[in-house]
């Protein structure tokens, strides 16, 4: 019984749509350029780079927790045919910012952000600094990329399934298996082996130890549940800064980006024009697309589109998909409307 509902767990069952065939981490799309950058604590982050033609936007993807950047190549190999400059980059301790054993590894939720996150916004912005600096962020990653300094100079924003995990917020039928494997399973492996084994147990990538504890030991305020080199004070003011048009998108299949959850870390980003989108299976035709499934080469023509038109345009195109159930007065002032 318990190899059973082990089997049950792991990422193609739970997580990952049963029909999908992509793997995270697996996409044959190469680069314009590499780059590596350092954090302000001397950490060296690897990232990629697509160059659009022309002086468009230059836009930061930040990934999901255990996600290498390259699962997201062939969407910022898309976008950048937009004409906009992409770059994603993978956080300390996953990927080819991996620098040998994680156990011993300073890493949380908080480094990812206000200094990986940090570093890559402030070098895009510093490499192109007459053009528009922009950013995508799936999962955590739409947190992430608040908590770094340069968020501040963001105009345009996207999200996908964005939030932090709080276990209360997770999809109601699926809460129990879920609380049981982040918050009870993956801490205690994680205290066992110094790091999340996540590869391992084929739960997507290995994790660093201070990521793995933020994740599980997360509570309903961001600020006062992860263990930071930044005091609570800071962390809950630091989304509030950026003044950007924000799109945050949720799938109603996604067990972990549900309404409330959005809605849960929309309420940190103070000043920004939100838009806070939902958009169903169905609505496209479509049996299924979780947590994972938006960034699929199968969605470049139905969901893909949404993020340029945002980044590009600044609203949504006119036959969007999903209905919007949320909108802040500055959304609304702007005139940006949806069924």
């Amino acid at each position: 019984m318990l190899y059973r509902w082990w089997l049950a767990q792991r990422p193609s069952a739970m997580v990952r749509p049963t029909t999908t065939r992509t793997v995270p981490g697996r996409v044959p799309v190469v680069p314009d350029e590499d780059f590596t950058v350092l954090a302000d604590d001397g950490y060296r982050l690897h990232g990629s780079i697509w160059h659009g033609a022309g002086d468009g936007p230059v836009v930061v993807i930040h990934a999901a927790t255990a996600v290498r950047a390259r699962y997201y190549a062939r969407f910022a190999a898309w976008l950048s045919g937009r004409g906009c400059t992409v770059l994603t980059f993978d956080y300390r301790g996953i990927g080819q910012s991996r620098h040998g054993p994680l156990r011993g590894l300073q890493a949380g939720w908080t480094h990812w952000g206000a200094l990986d996150a940090g570093a890559v916004q402030a070098y895009a912005r510093s490499r192109w600094p007459g053009r528009p600096l922009m950013a995508a962020g799936h999962s955590i990653g739409g947190f992430a990329l608040g908590l770094a300094p340069a968020s501040v100079h963001l105009t345009r924003i996207v999200t996908v399934g964005a939030q932090f995990a709080y276990w209360r917020d997770y999809a109601q039928g699926q809460r129990l298996p879920m609380y049981l494997k982040w918050h009870l399973i993956m801490p205690l492996l994680t205290r066992i082996f110094g790091y999340f084994p996540g590869a391992r147990l084929g739960w997507l990538e290995d994790v660093p130890r201070g990521v793995a504890l933020d994740w599980a030991g997360m509570g309903p305020q961001f600020e006062t549940s992860v263990t930071s080199h930044l005091i609570p004070a800071d962390l809950a003011v630091r989304h509030g800064a950026t003044e950007a048009r924000l799109l945050a998108i949720g799938l109603t299949d996604d067990p972990f980006g549900t309404e409330a959850a959005t809605a849960r870390l929309l309420g940190y980003y103070t000043k920004a024009d939100r838009t806070h989108l939902r958009i169903a299976p169905g609505d496209l035709g479509s049996p299924e697309i979780g947590h994972f499934a938006f960034f699929h080469t199968r969605f470049e023509r139905t969901l893909w589109p949404l993020v340029a038109a945002w980044l590009l345009e600044g609203q949504l195109p006119e036959n969007a998909p999903g209905r919007i159930v949320a909108m802040s007065a500055a959304g609304q002032a702007s005139g940006a409307t949806h069924p």
